[in-house]
């Protein structure tokens, strides 16, 4: 009992030290397009729309591929922009940890701001902690409550 108590605060630590760390934006809509080729959809991935509850398992590998294109999609009809500049990742070739923001939630995204904006949604190898956000849209919680549903 006492080893799982030190286990969470590693892991809480772990998804912190992600979160607040070194992460390279993906600048192009191409490269975006390219970066979702490269993220292992096999390797234990959870999936943590922020403001919702905090996953406690991982997504199987066809969720995980079903939430990259419905994500793809989401980013590619909402950021009227002709770059991304949205999706944040800790390796662009081999990531463990994806920041995504929400186009229609973008505050300062850069963390140049006192109270940085939080990212929409987080794909992570490391257990989420609770990040503690105002209430979603109404819209973004139909969204992920389907994106959940269709897991079923």
């Amino acid at each position: 009992m006492g080893q799982m108590n030190a286990q969470l605060p590693q892991a809480a630590d772990a998804f912190s030290r992600a979160l607040s760390g070194v992460l390279y934006g993906i600048m192009r809509w191409e490269q975006l397009d390219e970066f979702w080729s490269k993220v292992d959809a096999h390797a234990g991935w959870f999936l943590y729309a922020v403001g919702e509850a905090v996953p406690t398992e991982t997504a199987d590998d066809a969720h995980v591929q079903q939430f990259m294109a419905r994500i793809n999609s989401l980013l590619h009809q909402e950021h009227q922009e002709d770059y991304c500049g949205i999706v944040y990742a800790d390796d662009l070739d081999h990531p463990t940890f994806i920041k995504i923001y929400d186009p229609n939630h973008l505050g300062s995204s850069c963390g140049s701001s006192k109270t940085p904006t939080l990212p929409g949604w987080i794909m992570s190898q490391t257990q989420p902690t609770e990040l503690i956000t105002q209430a979603l849209p109404q819209g973004r919680q139909r969204w992920w409550k389907n994106f959940l549903a269709s897991l079923r």
